[in-house]
C-alpha cells in the first residue's frame, strides 16, 4: 500500500495539480483585492455611495445600519451583498482564465499533420486491388 501511494504521489499529474491549486489560491487573493479595493469603491461611488458588502436582510427582525453592526449584535442575516461581490469575483476569474487559455492556445505550435503510413493489411489490400484491376 505504501508503494502504491508513493507511485501515486510521484506522478506528474499530482504535482501539477498541487502547483495549480497553490497558484489558484494566490490568484484568488489578488482577485479579492481587485474587487474589494479597486472595482467596488468606484462602482459604489457612481451608485451614490453604495457598498454591496453592507447589503443584507436581518432575519432576526432588527434594524442595523451595517452588516458589522448586525453581526456584533448576533443577528442572523442574509448577506446578498456579499453574494453580489462573489459573483463579480467569479466573472473576473472566469475572464482571466479565458484570456490565459486563449493566449496559451495561441502560442502552442501547431504540428504539421504527418501522413500516416499504411498498415501491412492496407498495403496488402492495395496490392490485391491493383492485381484485380490489371486482371479485370
Amino acid at each position: 500500500m505504501l508503494n502504491e501511494f508513493k507511485t501515486f504521489i510521484s506522478r506528474g499529474n499530482v504535482v501539477d495539480l498541487a502547483v495549480g491549486i497553490i497558484i489558484g489560491a494566490a490568484f484568488t487573493a489578488i482577485v479579492t483585492s481587485l474587487v474589494n479595493d479597486i472595482l467596488m469603491p468606484p462602482i459604489g461611488y457612481l451608485m451614490g455611495g453604495i457598498d454591496f458588502s453592507d447589503y443584507f436582510i436581518s432575519l432576526s427582525g432588527g434594524d442595523y445600519p451595517s452588516l458589522k453592526a448586525a453581526k456584533d449584535a448576533g443577528a442572523t442575516t442574509l448577506n446578498y451583498g456579499l453574494f453580489i461581490n462573489a459573483i463579480i469575483k467569479f466573472f473576473i476569474v472566469a475572464w482571466a482564465v479565458f484570456i490565459l487559455v486563449k493566449q496559451v492556445n495561441r502560442f502552442k505550435k501547431k504540428e504539421d499533420a504527418k501522413p500516416v503510413e499504411p498498415t501491412k493489411s492496407e498495403v496488402l489490400l492495395t496490392e490485391i486491388r491493383d492485381l484485380l484491376k490489371t486482371k479485370g
